[in-house]
Parts: C-alpha cells; sequence; structure tokens
C-alpha cells in the first residue's frame, strides 16, 4: 500500500513560521482523518442526519485540541444553517394532439419542488422551447425575445451555445461565452433562475451527458435522495414552481410528437436570432412532497492574527463536510448503501485540519486572522457556503481572500496543478509565485467546458466580492504515462464521483495531496502577510460586487 510510503516530509525553504508550520503537517494524520470521516460510523455525513452529528462533533472536537478559537462570537464552533429537506415523488406526463404519454421517474426525468406543499402541481402548461435559455446583453444574445412565458414550461438546453470561431470552425469563439470555458449562463442553476425571472411555471432542462459533464446516473441517483434548500416559507427565488430534467431520448419523442425535430432546433438555438419555439404541447407535474425542518451547520474556527490592525482582516479556507448518506434502499450491506465520500470531500475536510494545525503551530500567527469555514450543504447548491456569504461572522468587506478545497488528489505528484479559478484576481499571481517556489506550474483548467469555477462553495464568496482561489489536481503524474492522469480521472468520475464506492483506495498514492497541502499552506500565509489587498482584474464579473463594498466603507 502506498499511502503512507507517499506523504514524505515536507521541505520548505522560507521563513520559520513556515518551516515550523511544515513540521505540523502529519500525512499520516491526515490519512487518519479521511478514513474516520468516510467510514461507515459516519454514514456518509448528510445533513440532519445521525452522520451530521457525528460529523459535526468530530471537527469542533479537533479544533478545540487544536487550540483554534471559535469564529462564533458565541463560543459554539458552529453556525446554524436553517434547511427544509424535500422528498419528492415525482409524476409527469405531456399531451400531443389530445394523446397523453406518461413519463417514468427516473428513467425519462426526474423533478422537485422547493416548497412547503403537497402536492405541488403544475396542470396543462404550454411546453416552449427556449433554446439555451440565456439572456446576456455583453454577447448580444437573448434567447427569449420578449416572449410572455408567464405560466408556461420552459424546455432548455444545458450549458452555453457552442459556437464556432468564425476564423476556424474547428474551435469554439472565445468572443462567445468563453469558448470551451462554460459561463454561468451554461448552469443548470442559471437556467432555472431565469425560469423564474420569466414567470414560468417549471422549467425542464434537456440532460446531455457531455454538455453536462456528468451522466444520467447522477441525476437519477439524486432524485432518490432528500433535497435541501435554505428554509423558507415562500417562493424560491431559484427555482420555478417545478424544475425538472428530461433525458434527451425522452425530449427526441416529445419534438417527434409535436412535429418538431430536437437536433434541427437545437441547431437553430445556435443562432442569435433564435425566438422562442411554442412545442404545441401541455405538460402536467405532480409532485407529492415530504419536507422537514432541518438544523444544519457550518463549523467555525479562526486563527487571530498578530497584526493589532491587520488581524481584523481575514484569510478564508473552506472546504465542505457534506455528502449523500445512507440509503437502506441499496442492495448490500450497509458498507454498500452508504455513500462515503472519502474525495469528495472527506479529502478537503480533512486538509482543513492539517492546515489549521499547521498554522496553529507557527510561533507567530500571521498578521492577518485566519477563519477555517468547514460548510454544510455544497452537494444541495453550496447551501452553507451561500448561507455564511449572506450572513458573514466576520465583515466580507474585510475578508481579502477564500481559498477552497475539494477533492484532494489520490494519483501521486504532479508536475503542474490546475487553477480553476485562474483569470479573475491578483490572487492568481500569489498561487504561480508560491507553485514557482516549488518548482510547480501553475496552468488554468484544463477541462473549461465543465464549469468548475461555478460549481464549488468559492463560487458563494465571488459572487459577494471575495476573490477566491480552487486548484484542482494536475494531469501530468510524475513517473507515469501521459494519459495516467486523466485516465484516473475519468475512471473516477465514471465509477466513483457521487457513488458509494468513493471509499478510502489501497492504490491510493498522496504524494499529490502533500504537494497540494504545500501550496495551499503557503499562498494562505501569503495572502495573510501580505501589505497588499488582492484585487480583481478589470474584466471579471465580480469587481462591481467588490468596488461597492469599499465604496460603501469608505462613504
Amino acid at each position: 500500500m502506498t499511502i503512507a510510503a507517499a506523504l514524505p516530509l515536507l521541505a520548505l525553504a522560507a521563513s520559520d513560521p513556515l518551516q515550523t508550520a511544515a513540521r505540523g503537517i502529519d500525512g499520516a494524520e491526515y490519512l487518519r482523518h479521511v478514513q474516520t470521516l468516510s467510514s461507515d460510523d459516519f454514514e456518509g455525513r448528510a445533513p440532519g442526519t445521525r452522520g451530521e452529528k457525528q460529523t459535526v462533533e468530530y471537527l469542533k472536537r479537533q479544533f478545540e485540541q487544536l487550540g483554534l478559537k471559535s469564529a462564533n462570537p458565541d463560543g459554539s464552533y458552529t453556525q446554524v444553517v436553517p434547511m427544509a429537506g424535500y422528498t419528492a415523488d415525482p409524476h409527469a406526463s405531456y399531451s400531443v394532439h389530445g394523446k397523453a404519454v406518461t413519463m417514468r421517474c427516473p428513467e425519462d426525468f426526474v423533478a422537485f419542488a422547493p416548497r412547503k406543499e403537497s402536492p405541488v402541481r403544475v396542470d396543462d402548461s404550454p411546453l416552449v422551447f427556449v433554446g439555451y435559455g440565456i439572456r446576456a446583453p455583453e454577447y448580444g444574445w437573448d434567447d427569449y425575445k420578449g416572449a410572455n412565458l408567464k405560466g408556461k414550461t420552459l424546455v432548455m438546453l444545458i450549458n452555453d451555445p457552442p459556437l464556432p470561431d468564425p476564423k476556424d470552425p474547428h474551435r469554439l469563439d472565445k468572443k462567445m461565452f468563453g469558448g470551451r470555458a462554460m459561463t454561468y449562463y451554461g448552469r443548470w442553476t442559471y437556467k432555472y433562475e431565469m425560469a423564474v425571472r420569466q414567470g414560468a411555471a417549471a422549467a425542464i432542462i434537456v440532460h446531455e451527458t457531455v454538455p453536462a459533464t456528468y451522466p444520467w446516473s447522477v441525476l437519477a441517483n439524486g432524485a432518490k435522495t432528500e433535497n435541501l434548500e435554505i428554509n423558507s416559507d415562500g417562493p424560491s427565488d431559484k427555482y420555478p414552481k417545478v424544475a425538472d430534467w428530461m433525458t434527451r431520448p425522452q425530449a427526441e419523442k416529445l419534438f417527434a410528437a409535436s412535429g418538431r425535430n430536437f437536433e434541427a432546433l437545437k441547431q437553430a438555438a445556435l443562432s442569435k436570432n433564435f425566438k422562442p419555439v411554442d412545442l404545441g404541447a401541455t405538460v402536467n407535474f405532480k409532485i407529492d412532497n415530504r419536507w422537514r425542518d432541518v438544523s444544519s451547520h457550518n463549523v467555525v474556527a479562526t486563527l487571530p492574527g498578530s497584526d493589532p490592525k491587520l488581524q481584523h482582516e481575514y484569510v478564508v479556507y473552506t472546504a465542505h463536510w457534506d455528502h449523500f448518506g445512507w440509503d437502506p434502499a441499496l442492495h448490500g450491506s450497509k458498507t454498500q448503501q452508504i455513500y462515503h465520500g472519502a474525495r469528495d470531500n472527506a479529502s478537503g475536510v480533512a486538509a482543513l485540519l492539517v492546515l489549521a494545525k499547521a498554522f496553529k503551530s507557527m510561533p507567530i500567527a500571521p498578521k492577518r486572522s485566519v477563519v477555517f469555514i468547514i460548510t454544510t450543504g455544497e452537494e444541495s447548491g453550496l447551501l452553507g457556503a451561500g448561507y455564511y456569504a449572506r450572513h458573514p461572522l466576520y465583515p466580507l468587506r474585510n475578508t481579502v481572500a477564500s481559498i477552497n478545497v475539494d477533492e484532494m488528489p489520490t494519483r501521486g505528484r504532479t508536475r503542474e496543478l490546475e487553477l480553476v479559478t485562474a483569470g479573475k484576481s491578483s490572487v492568481d499571481e500569489t498561487v504561480r509565485i508560491e507553485a514557482r517556489t516549488l518548482g510547480i506550474e501553475i496552468v488554468p483548467s484544463q477541462q473549461p467546458e465543465m464549469g468548475s469555477f461555478y460549481r464549488g462553495d468559492h463560487l458563494e464568496f465571488a459572487r459577494m466580492g471575495v476573490p477566491v482561489a480552487y486548484l484542482s489536481a494536475g494531469k501530468q503524474v510524475i513517473g507515469k504515462p501521459a494519459d495516467y492522469g486523466t485516465q484516473q480521472e475519468e475512471a473516477y468520475n465514471d465509477h466513483d464521483y457521487h457513488q458509494v464506492s468513493d471509499t478510502v483506495k489501497s492504490d491510493w498514492d498522496l504524494g499529490g495531496a502533500t504537494q497540494d497541502l504545500e501550496l495551499l499552506l503557503r499562498v494562505g500565509y501569503a495572502l495573510a502577510e501580505d501589505k497588499n489587498i488582492p484585487q480583481w482584474y478589470p474584466d471579471a464579473e465580480f469587481k462591481a460586487v467588490r468596488d461597492a463594498a469599499f465604496s460603501k466603507q469608505a462613504n
């Protein structure tokens, strides 16, 4: 087993505090945290379950033993995140020319309705195809064209429009929706939000594996579990009355029954001139909802800064503790029924615990305070991070940067690391400088079409104007064939991602985790020591929020 053998003592040629912190990083301890958090006893760490209680108590105990202070003024090491849990039993059918077609869940569709009512119904709602469902003035793009869509059900394509470069039709146009790189317009969350703004009764996103970047099984498995939302008694501003996904084969049948060709309309949606298309069909949804109030928790701790002035500024580390829990309905033993979430994200939580210990071991704390936030509800839509960002324990205008840790590498040391958040802020340069010291090349995301910037807790801080950093494992694994890293990542995504099989494996090589921990430590320390505050680049979509916060502070 290569796990322990792959964890050499870190050698940091740096200042004394960093050298001391390096000695505080214990690879064997890191592994024990991952094994504990992903064990059967933690039952998959679903919010609002015994697994949450086990997890929160474990994390609190670790911070207490390290001597870190609670980041909550009440001294509790937790921030309550009020949620509601929804379990849906959805039924759906559509009618074309008087003929009704019943759809099967989860074979043909999945649907949910985050409302405290049951059943939630949408009856005889006209179906309208709205292309990619995007309104982006900066690209001169509007799929809605002023159409009255109130009470209707919108059928949408996933991701951004893949528009060819006029100079090279084999490439995508970087000037339109980032080329290969997914923008927020391509995320399913944006599409449902737009449906709300149009007054739609429901929205159907057509799933395709390549543009969605994950197989239908991810959605089908999610349909069987409890879905969570921030607790509210009113309508959601994030979801229409019914939020639905449909398989492409089922969409093709629907369009054909309506006298339309799905592929032809998909091609038509690649034009700025596209207008909504009435499919001449109606849909019915009936969602039998069960709900419960869930009091979940972010776990929060802080290391106060050593500088009397700068200690009131903060560098934040985040990682989410939640996963998908225990499903006794699955076949096999308890072990075969638990979504263990070893990589996703016991590995990131273990990293924060090891980093916290390393920072605490410094003879002199960094000038700025360092805050550790281990969030809930990430898998349900970044709920814990979003709640903190809207109810911060420390002012976000004084939070200079947020570093997110999710899915630490398990395939060995790499020549490069991917900076998923590259191109947005001057935090990029801090990461590159510290990586260069360690002989690591920093590259942008090699799969920008996955839209990873918009899929992690760092997004919620960015939305509020806080510059962010999120690193992902490199693909060029030292000592392995050129395609080894890519093959390993594809195998994980195909077989373990969001599956019960995401467990600690005997062939893990945690040299890459060691590499990441070293860099994460350096980046956080540099940000906490630098007299300058990170800035958004001029074209970053989050710059205006940050500028407004500082303008308000100045006034």
